[in-house]
């Protein structure tokens, strides 16, 4: 049978330029942005279908501005994972400017129960294991275990989610580095900071394969490389020895925007350059679901373990800080969502 893709748009706004998806148990989307972007809307939100945004889980967690304290508020939200259990995890980048300095209790994941909107656990991440431009940038949950990636500097960060301590690795290492000659171009045009040289972004997409045995993870510009999560789960391990069973996985990986895995290891990626959906299965094949110009820059997709793919479209391209300060974002915002094929 062949394969017709039909996007269908499931959410739009005019505020929320979002970066990130979930659907929880009850059906809810909930989305975020970060702050740097132009967000006019809430960090986190739940966005309804007549295009309304309910600040998630509450107003108060939404409501930081500078000068607050940020242990108990989001700064700026670059992403919100669902661990398939009810939880929503919320990375909390805590750095209100795109290329800063995380503030004083800014970094952190925060834990919540979906299924009675309730903060469970704030996870700080410590001084110790930021940088000056560190830009923590996803997670992925693992047992008691989760892993996340600092696009900023480039490391992986281990989070023990019982007593909270958190380690960084592979500081400097290539598999964490984007490529000097590297470039991401959207629509035609290479993204270049306010200095104007072309962004590189380091650590950030990440997944874990179904059986939890693998981490996968690299460069927003490739390539991907998989350690296994034993490894990074044994903190009596040096890092050299860590670092030296870190292994290529896909090495032709284009930029993208976001990637995802479902439960059979298919992995499902975003590249920039040309607005499109891309599939590689277990065995290596790769093919492309859609294509289509209104996929400007999708970020983070979603799978909600029932044949569909989410969409998120928050144009990161036209964000500010890559157009000397002026946004090009086009409005509305939308959230596509795509059948996919078996």
């Amino acid at each position: 049978m062949d394969y017709h893709p039909l996007l269908v748009s499931v959410r739009q706004n005019d505020l929320m330029p979002w970066n990130a998806v979930v659907v929880d148990p009850r059906g809810r989307v909930i989305v975020s942005a970060p702050r740097w972007t132009g967000n006019r809307g809430p960090a986190v939100a739940i966005a309804m279908d007549n295009g309304e945004l309910s600040a998630y889980p509450d107003v108060s967690w939404n409501s930081w501005k500078q000068g607050d304290d940020a242990s108990h508020a989001f700064v700026s939200v670059n992403a919100i994972h669902e661990s398939g259990e009810g939880e929503i995890w919320v990375v909390d980048t805590g750095t209100p400017e795109f290329g800063g300095t995380p503030i004083e209790n800014g970094a952190k994941i925060v834990r919540i129960d979906s299924r009675r909107d309730r903060v469970m656990r704030v996870y700080p991440l410590p001084s110790d294991v930021l940088r000056p431009h560190s830009y923590i940038d996803d997670i992925r949950i693992n047992g008691k275990h989760a892993y996340l990636t600092d696009a900023g500097e480039g490391a992986i960060l281990v989070l023990n989610l019982e007593d909270g301590a958190v380690r960084r690795l592979f500081d400097g290492e290539t598999f964490v580095s984007a490529r000097p000659g590297d470039k991401i171009i959207v629509n035609g045009k290479v993204l270049r900071t306010a200095d104007g040289l072309a962004l590189r972004v380091n650590a950030d997409p990440l997944e874990l394969s179904p059986d939890g045995k693998y981490l996968i993870f690299g460069p927003l510009s490739g390539p991907m490389s998989q350690i296994e999560t034993r490894y990074l789960d044994d903190g009596s391990l040096g890092e050299p020895l860590i670092a030296h069973h870190v292994t290529t996985w896909f090495a032709d990986m284009p930029p993208v925007g976001g990637t995802a895995m479902d439960a059979n290891g298919n992995f499902y990626y975003t590249p920039l350059a040309d607005n499109s959906l891309m599939r590689r299965t277990p065995d290596g094949v790769i093919s492309t679901l859609v294509r289509d110009e209104r996929l400007r820059w999708v970020d983070a997709p979603f799978l909600d373990g029932k044949g569909n793919i989410f969409l998120p479209v928050p144009q990161i391209d036209g964000a500010p800080a890559f157009n000397d300060g002026r946004s090009t974002m086009k409005r509305p915002f939308q959230l596509y969502r795509l059948n996919l094929p078996n």
